[in-house]
C-alpha cells in the first residue's frame, strides 16, 4: 500500500487523467456547428459525432478492463492515454468526416479504460476507510468539467475548432511521463490464456446493444414505422448474451468472472447503476422542457441547468466522504431517493420557475451521489484485488446501458405524452417514479459493518 504522500500524487495523476476524458464531452459541443460546416454533414450524421464516441466507450471498457486486471494498472492506463491522445488527433486531421467518427471512435474505445482503471488504482492504493473520499474527488471531474467546458470550448475555438482536440496532446504525453512513474506495475503472473473468445462474443452483444438503443428512433415508432437495423442490432444482442456467458464458464481466466454475479451486492449495484444511467439521460432533455415551458433560447436553458452542474461538483466528494463514515446502504439510498424526488418535481410542476431550480438542486446532489463514488466504493469492497478493474468496466457498462435505454424511453414517453411541456413532464415523473421503487434495491444493500468485513477479507486477496 503506498504511503500517504505518494497516494496524492496518485490521486492527483487520476483526477487529471479523467478529467480530460470528461472534457472532450463537454467541450465538442461547441465544436458540432463548425465540424458540420467544413464536412457538409446532416443532423443525423452530425449525431454520430457524439453517438458513437458512447458506442466505443461501452466496448472498449470490458476489455481494457480485464487487461489491467491480468497486465497491471500503470500499462493499461499508459495505453488507455495514448489511445486517446491518437483518437484526438486523428479527428483533428480528419481530411473526411468518415475519418473523424474513426478518430472519435478511438477516443471514446480508450477513454473506456480510463474511469474503471482509475477507480481499481484507488483500490489498489487507499485503504478501505479512505476510498470514499478518493472516488468522490474522482467523481467531482464530471460536474466540473461541464462548468468550464463550455468556457475553455469557447476560447480554443478561437484558434480552430481543431484546437478542442488537439490540446489532448500534450496533456496525454505528460499524464503518460507521469504514469510510468506513478501507477503501480504489474502485480502478478499468470499462464492462463487470455479470453479471446469471452472477449469477441462480448463486444458483438455490447455493439449490438449500443447500436441498436441508439439507432431506435421513437421518431419513427410515433409514425408506425420499424426501424428494422436497430431492432436487429438488438436482437444480436440478446442472442450473444447466454453465449458470453456460456464461454466464460469454460475459460481459465475469464473477462468477467462469473463468481461475480453470485453477489447479491453486485446485482443490486448492477441495477442501480442502470437506474442511474436511465435518470442521467433524463437530464440531457431537461433544456427542451426549459425552452417549451419558459420560451427562452437554447443557450439560456443551458445554462439554467447550472444548479444541476454545480451541486454535481460539490456533492461528489461531500457523498464520498460520506461513505467513509456511514457505508454504501445509507449513502445510495439517499442518492436515489433524491434523484426520484427531483424527477418528480420537475415532472410535476414542469411550469414553475421555483419548482424546476428546487428539483435542479435535489437531482443534482443524487446525481452526484450515484454517478461519483458510491456504486463504485461497492464493487471496490465487494471483489478481490485481481477482479476490480474487471468490476468497475461492468459498472460503466451497465450506467452507460441506462443512459441509452434513458434517452429511448424519453423520448416515447414524451411523445406519448403529447410533447413539449406535458410530454417531458409526463417522462420526468415516470422516470421518478421508476428511481423511488429502486431505494428498495439500495436498502438491500450490505451494511456498514459486514460492507467494512468483505472489504478487509479482500483486501489482501
Amino acid at each position: 500500500m503506498a504511503n500517504e504522500r505518494q497516494r496524492n500524487q496518485i490521486l492527483g495523476l487520476l483526477f487529471f487523467g479523467v478529467l480530460m476524458a470528461a472534457l472532450d464531452i463537454a467541450i465538442v459541443g461547441p465544436a458540432l456547428p463548425a465540424i458540420q460546416n467544413v464536412f457538409g454533414a446532416d443532423e443525423r450524421a452530425l449525431s454520430w459525432v457524439f453517438s458513437i464516441y458512447v458506442l466505443g466507450n461501452l466496448i472498449g471498457t470490458p476489455p481494457i478492463a480485464a487487461l489491467s486486471d491480468r497486465f497491471g494498472r500503470r500499462a493499461l492506463y499508459i495505453a488507455s492515454l495514448s489511445g486517446f491522445a491518437l483518437g484526438s488527433l486523428l479527428v483533428a486531421i480528419a481530411p473526411s468526416f468518415t475519418v473523424l467518427l474513426i478518430g472519435r471512435l478511438v477516443q471514446g474505445f480508450s477513454a473506456g479504460g480510463i474511469f474503471p482503471v482509475a477507480s481499481a488504482v484507488i483500490g489498489d492504493t487507499f485503504p478501505p476507510e479512505r476510498r470514499g473520499s478518493a472516488l468522490g474527488l474522482i467523481g467531482a471531474v464530471f460536474g466540473i468539467a461541464f462548468l468550464i467546458g463550455p468556457i475553455l470550448g469557447g476560447l480554443l475555438l478561437l484558434l480552430g475548432w481543431q484546437w478542442l482536440f488537439l490540446i489532448n496532446l500534450p496533456i496525454a504525453a505528460i499524464l503518460i511521463a507521469f504514469s510510468a512513474k506513478l501507477l503501480p506495475g504489474r502485480t502478478r503472473d499468470t499462464t492462463a490464456p487470455f479470453d479471446v473468445a469471452g472477449l469477441a462474443t462480448l463486444a458483438v452483444m455490447l455493439t449490438g446493444l449500443a447500436y441498436g438503443l441508439t439507432e431506435l428512433d421513437p421518431a419513427l415508432l410515433r409514425a408506425g414505422e420499424l426501424p428494422w437495423l436497430a431492432i436487429g442490432a438488438l436482437i444480436i444482442a440478446i442472442v450473444f448474451a447466454p453465449i458470453f456467458i456460456a464461454v466464460e464458464r469454460r475459460a481459465a481466466e475469464p473477462v468477467l468472472q462469473p463468481t461475480i454475479f453470485r453477489s447479491r451486492q453486485i446485482w443490486l449495484t448492477a441495477a442501480l447503476a442502470i437506474g442511474a444511467g436511465i435518470a442521467e439521460s433524463a437530464i440531457v432533455f431537461v433544456p427542451a422542457l426549459v425552452t417549451s415551458a419558459y420560451g427562452v433560447s437554447s443557450s439560456t436553458a443551458s445554462f439554467m441547468l447550472l444548479p444541476v452542474v454545480l451541486a454535481m461538483a460539490v456533492g461528489s466528494p461531500v457523498s464520498g466522504r460520506m461513505l467513509d463514515q456511514f457505508g454504501s446502504r445509507i449513502v445510495v439510498t439517499i442518492g436515489v431517493a433524491l434523484s426520484g424526488i427531483g424527477l418528480i418535481i420537475l415532472g410535476g410542476w414542469p411550469a414553475s420557475i421555483v419548482a424546476f431550480y428546487l428539483a435542479s438542486a435535489v437531482m443534482g446532489i443524487g446525481l452526484a451521489i450515484l454517478l461519483g463514488a458510491a456504486l463504485r466504493y461497492i464493487l471496490l469492497n465487494e471483489v478481490p484485488a485481481n477482479e476490480r478493474a474487471a468490476a468497475q468496466g461492468l459498472l460503466t457498462v451497465t450506467m452507460g446501458s441506462g443512459q441509452l435505454l434513458g434517452a429511448v424511453l424519453v423520448g416515447i414517453i414524451a411523445a406519448a405524452g403529447g410533447g413539449a411541456v406535458a410530454g417531458y413532464g409526463l417522462a420526468f415523473l415516470a422516470i421518478g417514479v421508476v428511481m423511488l421503487l429502486l431505494t428498495l434495491a439500495a436498502l438491500g444493500l450490505k451494511s456498514r459493518a459486514a460492507e467494512r468485513a468483505s472489504a478487509l477479507a479482500h483486501a489482501h486477496s
